[in-house]
């Protein structure tokens, strides 16, 4: 029989950082049972990451940071009980994966937490065994943590917490920087842990398409970190979505959709949430028959409209190279040389650990264009853009950006004409402020105090970071580092501009802002390059897309050109995203 307890109980919660003013989250109860799927939302700031760490004592054991109010996992105080005790309790996926990884395989880093558990051995097997077979890396339980992708360390971290067999999970952005397959493969093992009744899941997500159909309450914190709304996870949705969307939340892809329909004069009875759900209601909507939605606020097709070409070498069957051109505006074909590239690798090939990454590419990146390289974990994706970006020297003579070699160019050569920006933030910190980490990149090259202070002063405000320029960039919640390593990469103003994953730890309104000044950055001639897992967002807001495929590129082109045909996506493990099938069937216009 079930026990009536709660798995956790919290009460009357409230952290203040050291060197915080107030407290974040402030004043949070709420108790979590057996068989729940809790999806926890706010906008950056609002304390969600910081009330995870509560949940297994790192707050206040190990982050320093003033605690108030109770936490009891299993009947026992987290201010009390050691982590080491608490484990059993509650297993931890942190937004950065690499942030727990400790050991040298990829087996071993799985068993580490049962070992620890004295557990007899042929259990510790048993359960790394079926972690890992649930997030798909069994086959790979030899290899080195390093050598995996960042969404195959995330399962790796998803795998752990799996084996520890500890009652409540707490996932960070688990799906972040997974393929959709990964998506698939993490809630599908995530969706038979809770089925059994005796586990409960606390979930931080901002992809709320893949988690819709898998969590079963939401409790949303506002930015001042007080508990706004706590309910059934689409009762809430549904009816506070004009209130979410005002904070900043993120919403499933088909509500905003929908609300953006309505405003066009589409009516629907009920707001959807899925992507099955708009298209049943737009079967039956009435809406104008010139209706034409805004999405993100970017105009998707006119920017295609001017912007200049793309140009790789494709793979053919007989081991051959097939180029690829996308025409310019004005119907003249890129491949004659109006425009020199910004951006050109000519037989790029990367190794790491003896292991071939990237085979020969061949691919031109025009100026004033913002390309997506999209693929699988492990596709090469990251290390593609860290070769264009000389963060990885490529081989010499194998890349130009801006007329430098990144293979041989000096790191204030580099820093002039590129800014880079990690997928995880951390990576890229020196300073012990906020502002001083803005400042760096113009102290190093002699910039005037004045006009230092006036441009990082300007970064603060357009990033929402003037309260926090004197604090520890480590300290900032997920959402502001990402800030902050956007804007160690745009101070120096360079002409092309590289993005890991952008909006990764992004609620909805930064997220927007964070497109709006990329679309600014390029009109007024910065040249863009991102990674990213969010095809949604590359529909949307980007002129050419490359698809990637086992480290070479697989189709490249204008990105609605790619968009048009689902079958390079399918063969590269990728598909396109539903809201942008279902709005297509139905006529309406993603503008």
């Amino acid at each position: 029989m079930r026990s009536s307890a709660p798995l956790l109980r919290v009460r009357d919660l409230s952290i203040t950082h050291a060197d915080a003013v107030h407290p974040s989250p402030q004043g949070v109860t709420f108790d979590i049972a057996a068989g729940e799927v809790v999806l926890l939302l706010g906008p950056s700031g609002s304390g969600k990451s910081t009330l995870t760490l509560a949940l297994n004592g790192l707050v206040p054991h190990a982050v320093p940071a003033t605690m108030t109010g109770s936490v009891e996992a299993g009947g026992i105080s987290t201010a009390e009980a050691d982590t080491a005790s608490l484990s059993t309790h509650v297993a931890m996926v942190f937004q950065d994966p690499d942030a727990q990884i400790v050991t040298g395989t990829v087996y071993d880093e799985v068993a580490f937490g049962p070992e620890n558990l004295l557990l007899p051995l042929d259990e510790v097997h048993a359960r790394t065994a079926d972690a890992l077979g649930r997030v798909g890396l069994w086959e790979r339980r030899e290899e080195n943590p390093d050598r995996l992708s960042g969404g195959g360390r995330q399962r790796l971290a998803i795998a752990c917490a799996l084996a520890m067999g500890s009652p409540l999970i707490v996932l960070d952005e688990p799906t972040a920087n997974l393929d959709p397959q990964g998506i698939d493969d993490v809630y599908a093992a995530l969706t038979d842990v809770v089925e059994a009744g005796d586990r409960a899941i606390l979930l931080v997500e901002h992809n709320l398409d893949a988690a819709m159909g898998f969590v079963t309450r939401t409790i949303v914190l506002d930015r001042a970190g007080h508990v706004a709304f706590d309910g059934p996870a689409a009762e809430i949705i549904r009816t506070h979505a004009t209130e979410l969307m005002a904070m900043g939340v993120w919403l499933p892809g088909a509500t905003l959709a929908a609300l953006r329909m309505q405003d066009a004069g589409t009516h629907f009875d009920e707001l959807p949430l899925t992507p099955a759900e708009l298209a049943a209601a737009l079967a039956g909507a009435a809406a104008p028959a010139t209706s034409r939605m805004q999405v993100q606020g970017t105009d998707a097709g006119s920017e295609t409209a001017v912007s200049p070409g793309i140009r790789a070498s494709v793979p053919q069957t007989d081991g051959s190279s097939r180029p690829i051109t996308a025409p310019t505006a004005e119907g003249t074909d890129a491949a004659d040389g109006a425009t020199a590239p910004i951006i050109s690798a000519r037989g790029l090939t990367v190794r790491r650990h003896r292991t071939e990454i990237l085979h020969g590419i061949d691919l031109d990146i025009e100026p004033g264009t913002l390309t997506a390289i999209i693929g699988t974990n492990g596709a090469g994706k990251t290390t593609l853009l860290q070769a264009l970006a000389g963060v990885v020297p490529p081989p010499k003579r194998q890349v130009t950006v801006d007329g430098i070699d990144p293979g041989s160019a000096s790191p204030r050569e580099l820093a002039s004409r590129i800014g880079f920006v990690f997928q995880n933030p951390e990576h890229q910190f020196i300073a012990h402020t906020v502002f001083d980490e803005l400042a760096h990149g113009l102290r190093l090259r002699h910039t005037p105090d004045a006009e230092t202070r006036e441009r990082v002063d300007a970064m603060l405000a357009r990033f929402g970071l003037e309260a926090k320029a004197d604090v520890h960039p480590f300290l900032l919640s997920g959402g502001e580092k990402r800030r902050l390593s956007v804007g160690t990469a745009l101070i120096t103003r360079p002409q092309v501009l590289a993005l890991d994953e952008p909006t990764f730890g992004q609620d909805r309104a930064r997220a927007s802002e964070l497109l709006a000044l990329l679309r600014d950055l390029r009109a007024e001639g910065t040249t863009i390059v991102i990674v990213t897992h969010d095809l949604q967002l590359v529909a949307e807001h980007t002129s050419h897309t490359v698809i990637l495929k086992d480290g070479r590129v697989h189709a490249a082109d204008r990105t609605d050109v790619v968009f048009r045909d689902e079958a390079p996506f399918v063969e590269a493990g990728l598909r396109l995203p539903a809201l942008q099938r279902v709005l297509a069937e139905a006529g309406q216009a993603i503008a």
